[in-house]
């Protein structure tokens, strides 16, 4: 993979609806020499997201937009997206399904992060639908967004044990802790392979 210096690096959004740890994840691979990207935007619809301080503290662009009505809301978005050159769109923790239109805008250049191993668990309380099931395994996925929810093509798994002490709280801790290291390698590899 050639090695994007300094002006060279790829423009990137990321949108989140919480407490962004992911997020400050991105951020502090970003400021790597080595790192092939650049945040430039930080979109939410939630205006009490703990994330949006990452944004702030870091000098970065961030956009609040309300989700009453989605097609207005994801015109919005494009605008936003559409101004800052964006290259490349990571979903983390975003709590907004994306419409079919919206995918169309940049096909193959949305990812997104999730709580399992995909196929497997899908949507929603990923952790306790696990637990639930007494896997063996979990994890979680980077994938390319589509029209199916969490369907698209995996770019890169991150697998761990599940202990017979674990519950969905410290599940859910291990993961995120996973995802923070995923995250960047999934990002990496996506690109290299364009």
């Amino acid at each position: 993979m050639v090695k994007l210096i300094g002006k060279n690096k790829l423009n990137v959004a990321i949108f989140i609806s919480g407490r962004g740890s992911n997020l400050k994840s991105l951020i502090n691979f970003s400021k790597k020499n080595s790192s092939p990207i650049k945040i430039i935007l930080v979109v939410s619809n939630n205006l009490k997201a703990p994330g949006l301080n990452y944004a702030i503290n870091n000098n970065i662009k961030n956009v609040v937009i309300k989700y009453k009505n989605k097609l207005k809301a994801e015109k919005e978005i494009l605008k936003v997206v559409n101004r800052g050159n964006i290259k490349l769109i990571c979903l983390a923790g975003f709590m907004k399904i994306l419409s079919k239109n919206f995918i169309k805008n940049f096909r193959g250049k949305i990812l997104n992060i999730h709580p399992s191993l995909l196929p497997k668990y899908k949507g929603l309380n990923t952790h306790e639908r696990v637990i639930k099931n007494k896997e063996k395994f979990s994890g979680c996925t980077v994938h390319l967004v589509n029209n199916k929810l969490d369907s698209g093509k995996i770019i890169l798994q991150k697998k761990i044990k599940i202990l017979k002490k674990d519950n969905e709280i410290s599940l859910a801790k291990k993961i995120l802790k996973l995802e923070h290291q995923l995250y960047p390698r999934a990002i990496l590899k996506f690109l290299s392979n364009r």
